[in-house]
């Protein structure tokens, strides 16, 4: 499961494969179980109300929510006011086999990328819990993902994310700069429709 493994100094970790196809459709299935109880939403920017080009749900006891009031956690789905489904046990295994922290993560973020979505440079800066990592898993099409540093206009370099690949945001890196600059729509067959062509990121995250 770690062939292949990339490991950066300042706590950047990529685990290609981790999740074979087996694991990757099960997991699946328990996501889409998720979004028929918390259904996906398209969250917007504080400042100006634009829509966000992805649609997001959550797992677990928090989940993340954008809107014109701002960034910040919520125990309650923004559109249906029901609490947030309980994280799959493979996305709870997985943060405790990669992670390095002792505590659960509180949230794990939904995000639906279709094949021209985008996500902008950015810090996930709106946990308390600033030490603990960011875990984060992609299902279905391939994505260039950018990690930049701890300023805007630090350099950055790309790597391309497939379905099954894992993401360890921890040490310095906690605190970079990174995005999604696109999609290679159609190089996995792993999502249904309406998913597909399209990519799913999970983000599991330790909030307080």
């Amino acid at each position: 499961m770690d062939a292949g493994r990339v490991t950066g100094p300042d706590g950047f970790v990529l685990l290609p494969g981790y999740f074979d196809r087996a694991a990757q459709e099960s997991l699946l299935a328990g996501v889409l179980g998720g979004i028929g109880a918390a259904p996906l939403y398209r969250p917007s920017m504080p400042r100006n109300g634009q829509p966000l080009s992805v649609q997001m749900s959550n797992f677990g006891p928090l989940g993340w929510v954008a809107d014109q009031a701002g960034y910040r956690y919520e125990p309650e789905h923004p559109v249906t006011g029901a609490p947030w489904p309980s994280m799959p046990p493979a996305l709870l295994e997985l943060w405790a086999a990669v992670s390095g922290w002792h505590q659960p993560p509180q949230a794990c973020l939904i995000t639906v990328y279709g094949p021209d979505s985008r996500l902008g440079l950015h810090v996930d800066a709106d946990e308390d819990a600033r030490d603990a990592p960011v875990v984060s898993v992609s299902l279905g099409d391939r994505a260039r993902f950018r990690l930049g540093g701890p300023l805007r206009n630090s350099p950055s370099r790309s790597l391309v994310l497939s379905s099954g690949d894992v993401v360890v945001l921890g040490g310095a890196s906690r605190r970079f700069f990174h995005g999604v600059d696109r999609i290679y729509p159609g190089t996995s067959t792993l999502l249904p429709a309406p998913f597909h062509p399209g990519r799913i990121n999970l983000t599991l995250r330790r909030v307080r």
